[in-house]
């Protein structure tokens, strides 16, 4: 095996657990902590999928279910899942941006915290070797992942989704609020979503993806 290899499946799960316990402990977490906040993110060996998203919502947060809300409802309707398709971490792993609802800010939820996603997530994806795609949902995923990759914003980022096929794909966030930007944009829903749905597909159940052949 080579040297950056993961260790055997078998050894994995309890990595991650031990992984979850460290993320609690952590002293930047402290607050949320103290607060009875768990991290909000779904991790598993045989994960197929991740989905990288901002951080979690106060309804998610409280409820310890992620996408638990409006955004989480239309998020599956692209994706062409079930809700048991979606929670079942050995298909999909729900790793956000940061695993706390980090309050409410002037515009809506503040962002994530800048330095949570670069101590954890290398940490969590190493132990999900199986991984075929990665959907990075929003500005602060796809800044973070595709670097200089990202094109000069958002809407240009997703509209050239083809260019990131088939590991990757980046996603306007699915909430209520971004009505506008789809009125803007109806490509969105006649080409992005047809060409997800294809790589969600490929990717759990087996089968083409767009970008395969």
């Amino acid at each position: 095996m080579p040297a950056n290899s993961p260790p055997p499946d078998g050894s994995l799960v309890p990595e991650l657990d031990g992984l979850r316990a460290e993320i609690r402990k952590h002293p930047s977490n402290a607050w949320a902590t103290d607060c009875g906040y768990e991290p909000i993110y779904t991790a598993s060996p045989g994960a197929k999928v991740v989905l990288i998203g901002q951080a979690p919502g106060k309804q998610a947060q409280e409820s310890r279910v992620p996408w638990n809300d409006a955004s989480g409802i239309k998020l599956r309707e692209w994706l062409a899942v079930t809700d048991d398709e979606f929670y079942d971490p050995d298909r999909i792993a729900l790793l956000p941006m940061d695993f706390y609802y980090p309050g409410k800010g002037s515009h809506g939820d503040l962002p994530p915290r800048p330095g949570f996603a670069p101590l954890w997530h290398p940490r969590l994806l190493r132990l999900m070797p199986e991984l075929r795609l990665t959907v990075l949902i929003g500005n602060y995923a796809q800044q973070h992942y595709l670097g200089s990759g990202a094109k000069k914003n958002l809407t240009e980022t997703v509209r050239a989704h083809r260019d990131y096929a088939p590991t990757r794909i980046p996603l306007v966030h699915p909430s209520p609020l971004n009505f506008r930007w789809h009125a803007k944009n109806p490509w969105f829903a006649t080409d992005v979503v047809p060409a997800l749905q294809a790589l969600v597909a490929a990717a759990i159940r087996g089968g083409d993806g767009e970008g395969d052949n």
